[in-house]
């Protein structure tokens, strides 16, 4: 019995010597999952910082580089141009290749040397420049005449009936003059290249006429009028159609719009056949033959342009708020919306690209709303445009002067 009892004993002393190591091995492989798997996420976690990283050091690089353009100062007068008095400089505008002169005697062309090409003599109260593409218009404000040239010369002076209050142009050389009239509300006379009167309407029931726009191909005239008489302001876009026919061109009603809303289109323009009407604070556009206000939120407009079929639109969120740029495509989709500055001195738009001069500042956009060019200037400017070749002029307090 005692080895009986001997034997069992060391049968249960074998177990547990078997029992021991085999915990031991169980211990030992769960420690080094743990770890493995430690490690595996430790690398995982290093790998996403270590991308984050470079992602940032990028960003901060190219927002460095952008920032140094805007630090290097521009001294105007070492630019291309020539020099003048600040008060010969308020008679200059850019345009073709040089810049437009224009006083109450004369309308001068000038290279960018200062030295005259052709000149026109006038005789004008209040006379005012506006550049429309290839085309200048100069004309007397509240008085009776108005002078269309380009680069080449004078195409014809033209005098008024009545006393004109605006002017704009087609791409291809048509005018149409806004003008008062004691016997209506205004008039809207329009004119082929030639300076021939091809059309006059009266304005009886619509109210004053404020602007006008042509389409892309001026085959559209689209008028904006404002009618004071009732209760409320109603304010109505009159279109007219421009055919050309055996007999000359021929000038018809096409459609009227109007809205419920009690406001003032003070600008209009054509996004290719597409028509856009501004107020002080929201856009509109004609959609299924009907006017209707668009979800954009602009508190106060400053500036429209249009360059490449896209909306360049300068606009503020209340008094001493920054000003803000926002760019809108054809497709109505805003595709550019920033702050830019507290103080908007001039804009220019010209062939693909869009110049805003800022606290001193002037970016140059491309149609897309990418920043190409960014300079800080050392005078004040008095106006800007795009001359040929998409170099960018500027009137300065001290002159005339190019920006590559």
């Amino acid at each position: 019995m005692k080895n009986k009892n001997k034997k069992e004993k060391a049968n249960i002393k074998e177990k547990k010597v078997k029992e021991k190591p085999a915990a031991e091995k169980k211990d030992g492989s769960i420690s080094q999952s743990v770890i493995r798997k430690g490690l595996t996420i430790a690398v995982m976690i290093f790998a996403t910082l270590l991308i984050i990283s470079i992602a940032l050091i990028f960003v901060v690089s190219k927002k460095i580089d952008s920032m140094a353009g805007a630090d290097a100062q521009i001294k105007l007068s070492a630019q291309g141009g020539f020099t003048c008095e600040y008060s010969e400089a308020q008679k200059l505008y850019p345009y073709g290749d040089g810049v437009i002169k224009v006083t109450s005697e004369r309308i001068a062309y000038l290279n960018l040397s200062g030295s005259e090409i052709f000149s026109h003599t006038v005789s004008y109260q209040n006379p005012q420049c506006v550049t429309f593409g290839d085309f200048v218009t100069v004309f007397d404000r509240d008085g009776y005449s108005f002078t269309v040239l380009d680069k080449d010369g004078v195409w014809y002076s033209k005098p008024t009936t009545n006393p004109i209050k605006a002017v704009q142009m087609s791409d291809d050389g048509f005018t149409a003059v806004i003008s008062g009239n004691n016997d209506s509300f205004g008039d809207v006379s329009l004119y082929d290249k030639d300076g021939n009167q091809i059309a006059v309407w009266t304005s009886y029931n619509s109210g004053f006429p404020v602007c006008c726009a042509f389409n892309q191909n001026s085959t559209l005239l689209a008028v904006s009028t404002i009618n004071t008489s009732g209760a409320v302001i109603v304010p109505y876009v009159r279109v007219f159609s421009i055919a050309k026919s055996s007999k000359g061109y021929e000038v018809d009603d096409y459609a009227v719009y109007t809205t419920n809303d009690s406001v003032i289109f003070a600008s209009i323009c054509y996004v290719g056949n597409k028509l856009c009407c501004f107020t002080s604070n929201a856009l509109y556009e004609v959609k299924d033959d009907n006017l209707s206000r668009m979800n954009f939120d602009f508190s106060a407009i400053g500036y429209v342009k249009k360059v490449s079929n896209n909306l360049f639109i300068t606009y503020a969120d209340g008094i001493s708020q920054l000003n803000k740029l926002a760019i809108i495509n054809s497709s109505d989709s805003v595709i550019y919306n920033s702050n830019i500055g507290a103080n908007i001195i001039c804009v220019a738009n010209g062939n693909g690209y869009y110049a805003i001069n800022i606290d001193r500042r002037v970016f140059i956009y491309n149609s897309s709303g990418v920043i190409t060019n960014d300079y800080s200037v050392d005078e004040d400017i008095i106006r800007m445009n795009f001359l040929s070749g998409n170099k960018l002029c500027v009137v300065s307090t001290g002159g005339v002067h190019t920006i590559n």
